[in-house]
């Protein structure tokens, strides 16, 4: 099967990536790590004016209908510009939330970007509890709107991923929400994310070896360097239409497959692209630290590789 995006979803992809290039996203990023919020959310808000939430909710919800290919195109350039945020638990809560009078209470306000979603198992940390306006809460009675969050923000590895937990109790909003369905929107953009920043990463990369010289010649021409630097494209392009297929079909299992290979594929191009920058690519106040941090963190939010691969196994058997 050979899958290729149309005019439309190119020019949505162009246009994302036109809009937040001139965002000056690691500002944003910076600014979020710190817990101010007030360009992130200016950020959101021009996001949503896009389109991009509205991608996972109906349009009886103000939504554009379910659009998995497009919130995946759309997903790839958002990780490609680091952009930070709830974005993967904002279309997990939307994919939680599809009962007509919990839809209609929730949903418009988040295709709208006026509000921001977490969803978290009960007692685990979530992510960004202390920008989200809804706090999900996943436990053995079902799915409940948490009351906030604790108040405290954890470190995390990615210092734009910050952590709360979610305080105990909250109205029952569903006693058997479809965690499934859920999960399987959730790796999706996961995956489109990973993907994005590893092609970030790997662009980045290209550039700097074409630059930094040695022995009288650019690092970039070294046939060692060359070929790390093939692998990591490789491993990317061969994640990509795993993806994009993965978006046509839903199916459970050819999400998970798209989830690891992406998220290998990005976590191999950072350790490629750290390796290739030197000591340079240590330092926290170098803009590649935004993506390395970032590709590590995501390959095993929603579930690590070797979760996916035993559901790809699972799923085929």
């Amino acid at each position: 099967m050979r899958f290729l995006l149309d005019t439309e979803q190119r020019a949505f992809a162009d246009s994302l990536h036109a809009m937040l290039t001139a965002a000056a996203t690691p500002s944003v990023v910076r600014d979020w790590s710190r817990g101010e919020q007030a360009s992130g959310r200016a950020l959101w808000a021009r996001i949503a004016e896009a389109g991009v939430f509205a991608l996972a909710i109906p349009e009886a919800h103000q939504g554009l209908g379910l659009r998995p290919v497009e919130l995946a195109v759309a997903f790839v350039e958002l990780g490609r510009h680091a952009v930070p945020g709830p974005l993967v638990e904002t279309v997990a809560a939307a994919a939680l939330l599809p009962d007509p009078g919990l839809a209609e209470r929730f949903l418009p306000a988040l295709a709208a970007g006026q509000s921001m979603a977490t969803v978290a198992h009960e007692g685990a940390y979530a992510l960004d509890g202390d920008a989200a306006a809804v706090h999900l809460a996943l436990g053995a009675d079902g799915l409940r709107l948490a009351p906030g969050h604790d108040g405290t923000v954890r470190p995390s590895l990615d210092p734009a991923r910050r952590l709360t937990r979610l305080l105990p109790g909250g109205e029952l909003l569903a006693e058997a929400p479809p965690v499934r369905r859920a999960l399987c929107w959730a790796r999706l953009a996961t995956a489109a994310q990973a993907l994005g920043v590893g092609l970030a990463l790997l662009e980045r990369t290209v550039a700097y070896v074409g630059q930094r010289v040695q022995f009288g010649a650019p690092i970039g021409s070294f046939q060692a360097v060359k070929h790390r630097l093939a692998d990591a494209k490789i491993a990317l392009e061969f994640a990509r239409p795993l993806v994009l297929g993965a978006a046509v079909t839903m199916a459970p299992a050819d999400v998970a497959a798209a989830k690891a290979s992406a998220c290998e594929a990005a976590y191999t191009t950072a350790r490629a692209a750290l390796q290739l920058h030197g000591a340079i690519g240590y330092t926290a106040e170098y803009d590649l630290s935004l993506w390395l941090t970032k590709a590590r963190a995501l390959r095993t939010a929603w579930g690590a590789p070797q979760d996916c691969r035993a559901e790809l196994l699972n799923g085929r058997a």
